[in-house]
């Protein structure tokens, strides 16, 4: 951005007018969080009736699921996730409403359980790619597990840098992933960054990898990005107990009442079956099935996901429109324009993105915290702001979008500036 100091101070000064506008009649928005939206949510009401009569109680023509039973969960439910994970019926085990607690489970029971616990380490380590899901790394650092930031790029995890790392260290056990639609830069995984996750030689004998594929069918577009299926090359390749998949219905039916599910080898799936043994006894069936009958198969799944794209694009639309409005030609920001997902990443100035944030929280505009997206809330570079605009309606996100854009110009200027 090529302006004279005088230019500069002008503009900066016509900014700071706008600003304190904003400051005499703040708003009151929020868009920190990737939530689904009261439009969506509506989409999945009818699924709430669907159990009615004696034979909807019924799984396999004999099973009645109102009562105890079905650890894994039950069959309808594991063949319909297994279609959408890409796993067999007998690598699939469904849980509750959320996946966190099954990716929870497992990091537990490593870290506790089996011959060889990781608590009787030295040190725990964990490959954690940047920016990447806030709530891994909290549940990480929850634990005492050291976290080692990687960066990501267009294709997924710097795998240059993650196999040198695996390949030197046995302390680092693992590593998170979002393979389709990241978030939040909505980076899909390529063939060659599954490949090499799969086939990578680990010093870590029980190197565990943690495929969170949130938004497997979460396209905006009809270009449908999928991440090429970890567990069949791990097959494939002679390591099989390598990764763990998960996904769940809370972007798809209701976060508050859907169902979780992991895919993993058969003897991972016989693992976690153990220890879910000591803490339940089934979960809830009643729910799994009313998916079932909702959802019924992955075409359904996607008519039903192309509902809530209908809703989200033109809020994605309208940031990729603002954001080329005020900023083309402007080296101030840079942004993305995912295919599928619930984030638009903002990549700013080094050193702005802090106070970028604090800016809008003073006029009444709340986005994620601008190192949330990184190990211990901490970017070195800090450049990385998260915009979930999902549960905003489109005017009050056009409203966000003027302060977004006004703030990011102002803080920005001030620095090249001062």
């Amino acid at each position: 951005m090529d302006l004279s100091r005088e230019a500069a101070t002008n503009r900066i000064a016509e900014l700071e007018k706008e600003y304190q506008h904003y400051l005499k009649s703040p708003m009151n928005l929020t868009i920190t969080r990737g939530v689904p939206g009261k439009e969506q949510l509506a989409l999945s009401e009818p699924m709430l009736g669907l159990l009615n009569k004696p034979e909807d109680f019924i799984s396999q023509e004999t099973i009645d699921i109102r009562n105890y039973g079905e650890l894994t969960g039950i069959y309808e439910a594991k063949k319909l996730f297994s279609e959408l994970l890409g796993a067999g019926i007998e690598e699939t085990v469904i849980g509750g409403n959320s996946s966190l607690s099954l990716m929870y489970l497992v990091l537990t029971t490593k870290f506790f359980m089996g011959e060889h616990p990781w608590q009787a380490e030295e040190k725990v380590k964990f490959l954690c790619p940047s920016p990447g899901y806030d709530r891994h790394f909290s549940m990480t650092e929850h634990l005492g597990i050291e976290m080692i930031p990687v960066e990501m790029d267009e294709n997924g995890p710097k795998m240059d840098e993650v196999e040198r790392l695996v390949s030197n260290d046995a302390a680092i056990k693992g590593i998170w992933c979002v393979p389709t639609y990241s978030n939040p830069t909505g980076v899909t995984y390529s063939d060659e960054v599954v490949d090499r996750l799969a086939t990578m030689t680990t010093k870590a004998p029980d190197f565990t990898i943690l495929w969170d594929n949130a938004y497997l069918v979460h396209h905006l577009t009809d270009v449908h990005e999928t991440a090429k299926n970890i567990l069949t090359t791990c097959k494939t390749v002679g390591n099989a107990d390598r990764v763990w998949m998960f996904c769940s219905t809370s972007k798809i039916t209701f976060p508050g009442a859907g169902v979780a599910a992991l895919a993993a080898s058969k003897a991972n799936v016989a693992l976690i079956a153990d220890e879910l043994s000591y803490q339940t006894i089934g979960y809830d069936k009643l729910n799994q099935m009313r998916h079932v009958k909702f959802l019924q198969n992955p075409e359904q799944v996607a008519a039903h996901m192309a509902k809530h794209a209908a809703i989200l694009k033109p809020k994605f639309d309208l940031i990729k429109e603002k954001l080329h409005e005020r900023f083309d030609g402007k080296p101030l920001v840079e942004w993305t324009e995912p295919a599928g997902g619930y984030f638009v990443h903002l990549t700013t100035l080094d050193g702005c993105a802090t106070k970028i944030v604090a800016a809008l929280d003073k006029i009444g505009v709340k986005v994620t915290n601008a190192g949330a997206t990184y190990p211990y809330g901490k970017n070195p570079r800090d450049n990385s702001i998260r915009l979930a605009p999902t549960p905003v309606a489109l005017a009050d996100l056009d409203q966000a979008m003027n302060a977004i854009g006004l703030c990011i110009e102002l803080v920005s200027l001030e620095k090249m500036y001062s």
